[in-house]
């Protein structure tokens, strides 16, 4: 709340307002249809459980975060569903670090089996090229 000290353009006397910041929430909408607002921490947290032990940068991380959290804000209805919210984190992942990528990917898009993950696998080493190995 702001306390603000003003002063009446007529009778000159002096009063005290308060103002209070009415910010409706950025939301994100669940595959469930429940509706939750943005949270940046939650993305920061996964992205820092996909990137364990990756020589990513923070500051990378921190970028993602903040393109997420722009995408979501850029929505006219201030909501995004948390599935083009994922793809949006992914398309990023897959340019930085495909390691990360996969696990990310492995995560959200909820593979039931090998076979799923292994067929995500082989469509990331088609993309790329030829893996090396060390």
């Amino acid at each position: 709340m702001i306390r603000r000290r003003r002063e009446c353009l007529k009778c000159e006397r002096r009063f005290t307002s308060y103002e209070r910041i009415d910010e409706v929430p950025y939301m994100v909408v669940k595959k469930d249809g429940r509706r939750e607002p943005f949270d940046r921490n939650k993305v920061m947290a996964g992205l820092l459980r996909a990137c364990e032990k990756r020589p990513i940068p923070t500051a990378k991380l921190e970028s993602i975060v903040n393109a997420v959290e722009k995408f979501v804000q850029d929505s006219k209805d201030r909501e995004r569903p948390t599935q083009r919210v994922g793809e949006f984190i992914m398309r990023r992942l897959k340019e930085i670090d495909k390691v990360a990528y996969v696990r990310f990917a492995s995560v959200y898009l909820e593979f039931k089996d090998v076979s799923e993950f292994m067929s995500e696998l082989r469509t990331l080493v088609r993309a790329t090229g030829r893996v090396k190995r060390s």
